[in-house]
């Protein structure tokens, strides 16, 4: 008898405690992130994009399943799914995003990666409800979808109603599997896309391993240089912390005509660098100094004495290398300056450090007469190629300082003779503000740097438009009687140029010069780097 009521107990005892487990899982699933999506078929993709922080309610308790998605909302979740940072650029187009709207940074951010666009140059409606062949088009760019016209359109039976400029886009999303038709086998075009809807098109974004592994995958690193110039040490590093600067280059030294060279090394930016794990190579330069350089370069002594010098510095602060500048070279010095990279490549290779050597863009001037660009990237470790001044305070007409198609020459000139992987891209921090011709004055320039540049923009009012041919903002104002126009610089236009180095797989990126950046920047350019390493 004592058997039985032993294993009736027992009995008891496990249904009682399967009925205690069963009601913590009960009470667990009662717990929803929102109080009204219980019966939408996206409940499950609601809660666990909720807990990846990729999608959030319309309030603290309610999600809004049915309710037609926003622009601005549609392109937080992307930059959200992306894993990137809203962007508090002070440059926008748009006089409907006010700086201080919650969506400001996030269309900002998917903007500067062109990932989305405006309704108009001026507006981007961002309260306005996303239509599914809209979706489509964002979606496709998030996921690097080509944007050509298929050889072959999905057979919806209202492909005829898809807008011209979205039929690959529905085409690439349909195709994937991420975007189908109803049960008419209709695709909808000009239909809302809710918020549950939305909601399962993440989750099968998800749901691919290889999407999702890569969404995972930090980037991979590369050379990010950053010279040093108006700043203190302790400024340097305090906005080197804020970047993704993993390569200091401080100005340092310069060669004189006897070769002799002059030290300003500061051992604290050195044992700081160490701390940090940043690489140093400090810049090497010749003030521009056309006659002295010539002395130099053109004896073998001289030669011999700054490449002895400069071996000495390197091995005595333990520098991970150096960063030649020279500027302002006579053509009839070019033998004489790749004989001198080469000798000083030679030397420092013998102490494991690396030489850089900086070149402008190959415009067929004596500029640029001195640079045997083949044989100067064969010696050096690094060619920088100094992505900026098409226009600058001595050009006889107002212009860009660095349009994209200017950059996007530069590179490729200098590939024909270069290994891209030994190729860097410099990148500028400073601008000019144009005063136009007037009168019979000539133009004339003031430098800016961005943060000047930003206060013009704010001061008077600016709303600068986009030039999508030279991949900036252009704006334009009055001051007194004279007529201003400044080719902005922003994270927009330079992640169209880092887009550049991720295009022809540089070696990495260089930006002249730390401190003249406004803070923004370095999220933009966070952001380029992140959505750069996505091979979807």
């Amino acid at each position: 008898m004592k058997r039985i009521w032993g294993r009736i107990a027992a009995v008891a005892a496990a249904v009682w405690c399967a009925a205690g487990v069963w009601g913590q899982y009960a009470s667990a699933e009662a717990v929803l992130p929102f109080n009204d999506i219980a019966s939408s078929y996206a409940r499950n993709e609601i809660i666990d994009l909720y807990h990846r922080q990729i999608l959030t309610g319309t309030s603290k308790t309610s999600f809004s399943p049915a309710k037609p998605i926003t622009r601005a909302e549609f392109i937080a979740v992307l930059d959200r799914l992306l894993k990137l940072e809203p962007v508090p650029g002070p440059i926008s187009p748009y006089k409907d995003v006010a700086a201080s709207a919650w969506y400001c940074g996030w269309i900002q951010a998917a903007v500067q990666l062109e990932l989305a666009s405006g309704t108009s140059a001026a507006t981007f409606a961002p309260a306005q409800p996303v239509t599914r062949q809209e979706a489509a088009v964002w979606l496709a760019r998030t996921l690097k979808q080509p944007e050509i016209s298929p050889a072959v359109q999905t057979a919806y039976t209202d492909t005829s109603g898809v807008a011209v400029w979205a039929s690959s886009a529905v085409d690439a999303v349909s195709r994937l599997g991420l975007m189908q038709g109803d049960g008419t086998g209709a695709f909808r075009p000009a239909d809302y896309i809710t918020r549950q809807e939305t909601a399962v098109l993440m989750d099968r974004v998800l749901q691919q391993e290889a999407w999702s592994a890569e969404l995972n995958e930090e980037p991979e690193e590369q050379v990010v240089l950053g010279w040093q110039y108006g700043q203190t040490a302790a400024q340097y590093e305090g906005t080197i912390m804020r970047s993704n600067v993993n390569t200091l280059s401080p100005r340092w030294y310069f060669v004189g005509e006897t070769g002799a060279v002059s030290d300003s090394t500061d051992s604290t930016l050195v044992d700081w660098a160490e701390k940090k794990g940043k690489q140093l190579w400090p810049m090497v330069g010749n003030r521009s100094d056309l006659e002295a350089t010539h002395q130099m370069l053109s004896s073998t002594a001289a030669r011999n004495t700054a490449v002895n010098q400069l071996a000495a510095l390197v091995s005595k602060h333990g520098l991970d290398g150096l960063n030649l500048d020279f500027e302002n070279v006579g053509g009839a010095d070019r033998a004489a300056l790749t004989v001198f990279v080469a000798q000083l490549a030679a030397r420092l290779h013998t102490l494991g450090a690396v030489l850089s050597v900086d070149v402008s863009p190959d415009l067929g001037t004596d500029w640029t007469e001195a640079f045997d660009y083949a044989a100067l990237g064969m010696k050096a470790d690094y060619i920088v190629m100094m992505g900026y001044d098409e226009h600058y305070s001595g050009s006889l007409s107002p212009g860009s300082n660095a349009s994209l198609p200017y950059v996007e020459e530069a590179v490729t000139r200098l590939l024909k003779t270069v290994s891209s992987r030994k190729v860097l891209l410099a990148l500028p921090f400073f601008n000019h503000d144009w005063t136009l011709r007037q009168n019979g004055i000539s133009p004339s320039s003031a430098p800016l740097s961005l943060t000047g540049q930003n206060g013009i923009v704010s001061r008077y009012g600016l709303l600068p438009v986009w030039d999508s041919s030279i991949g900036q903002y252009v704006a334009s104002y009055t001051a007194g009687s004279l007529k201003h126009t400044i080719w902005l610089e922003d994270g927009r236009s330079l992640t169209a140029k880092f887009n550049l180095a991720a295009k022809y797989k540089l070696a990495g990126i260089a930006y002249w010069h730390i401190g003249g950046e406004s803070p923004d920047i370095w999220t933009s350019l966070s952001n380029a780097e992140k959505f750069a390493g996505y091979s979807f």
